[in-house]
């Protein structure tokens, strides 16, 4: 029933994570950076303190308690992250919510998943699952034969995209059929989606550099709460610092922007709905940020990073190849097209049923 509850959690986190950019859509008259970092400014400022104010009395003594390398580490892991991050909002922007996050998200599963357990195999952690624990096991094989099978899914997704790139320049199209409002641009979408990709797994390892903050906050709740099993909110005084990072990346690269092209009037342009992109903005920001508090519930219940990881990623492909569908983002593209994208989300969903049914065989041993 555990592992039952983290599938769901991180099921929640996924439908988050996927569905976050469609508020933007709703955005008028503003330039990119102008309603990324409003919605920016929720995600990594205001809402993350928030809800660790909320759930974990004291977290600020923790974090203060937690140590220079500790705070360090996590940060500069969030800067990382934060270029992933950035380079994520321009991959959509070029490639469209299915197939830009299928490729990003992608990567940085494969990157997010494998490295610390490869790390600890390096540098043992009680509780933490190594490589060679997960390929001598069946429990292992079985949650990284899921992680295969998710890649396959995403090969299919990139194929699809490449045959709507093809028969879209073939048709003298944009990319903005369908009235999308995408700004389809295959070649840089790639280039900035691998970026994106890459460094977007050092949100995972931020996570891992700040385990001692979230491992303490989950010893102060179990002694206050004997027999009740592990804190589902242990991580939400980790995002905090590890916010901080991704904000300070993102904070001056749109700055950046808002100096190259003359946006700063964006933010008081009345010819523009102020109150509307203001409130879709922060909507957007606020319901990014609910993917990791979820995942932080998920991880709780399944107790195994990898195959959290693995979840919460293909849960978000999953999720936002559907936002695509819906969105029209394939109007205008022959079947064979829209069958190949059905059978990638096809094989992703199954990818999560085999993650989870490894989590299963990891839970009862």
């Amino acid at each position: 029933m555990s592992a039952l509850f983290g599938v769901i959690f991180h099921f929640i986190g996924g439908f988050a994570s996927g569905s976050f950019y469609m508020p933007y859509r709703k955005v008028k008259g503003w330039h990119w950076e102008s309603y990324w970092i409003v919605g920016g400014l929720f995600s990594w400022l205001i809402v993350p303190p928030l809800a660790a104010w909320l759930t974990i009395p004291g977290f600020g003594e923790i974090i203060a308690g937690a140590g220079g390398p500790v705070i360090g580490m996590t940060f500069l892991f969030g800067v990382l992250w934060g270029i992933g991050g950035l380079t994520y909002g321009l991959g959509v922007r070029y490639l469209g919510v299915s197939l830009g996050s299928s490729i990003i998200l992608g990567l940085c599963m494969v990157f997010g998943a494998l490295i610390p357990a490869v790390w600890y195999d390096f540098s043992p952690v009680a509780g933490k699952d190594t490589l060679s624990a997960m390929t001598s096991s069946d429990w292992g094989r079985t949650i990284l034969a899921g992680l295969l099978v998710c890649i396959l899914g995403i090969w299919i997704s990139g194929r699809a995209g490449m045959m709507k790139e093809r028969e879209l320049q073939a048709a003298g199209g944009d990319g903005n059929e369908g009235g999308s409002g995408l700004e389809y641009r295959f070649g840089l979408g790639i280039l900035v989606s691998i970026v994106s990709g890459v460094l977007s797994a050092c949100f995972n390892f931020g996570l891992e550099a700040g385990q001692s903050m979230a491992s303490l906050a989950n010893e102060i709740w179990k002694a206050a709460h004997p027999g009740e099993g592990e804190f589902l909110f242990r991580n939400n005084v980790v995002y905090v610092v590890l916010l901080w990072g991704g904000l300070t990346t993102n904070l001056v690269w749109c700055m950046v922007l808002n100096a190259r092209n003359r946006s700063f009037g964006d933010y008081t342009d009345s010819r523009t709905p102020l109150m509307r992109n203001y409130l879709f903005s922060a909507l957007a920001g606020t319901t990014w940020f609910l993917q990791f508090f979820f995942y932080g519930m998920g991880e709780s219940r399944l107790g195994n990073g990898p195959s959290s990881w693995i979840l919460h990623m293909a849960f978000i492909i999953l999720v936002a190849n559907l936002w695509g569908l819906v969105s029209r983002e394939w109007k205008g593209v022959s079947k064979a097209t829209i069958r190949t994208i059905a059978a990638g989300i096809a094989v992703i969903i199954l990818s999560v049923l085999v993650v989870g049914y490894g989590n299963a065989l990891h839970q009862g041993n």
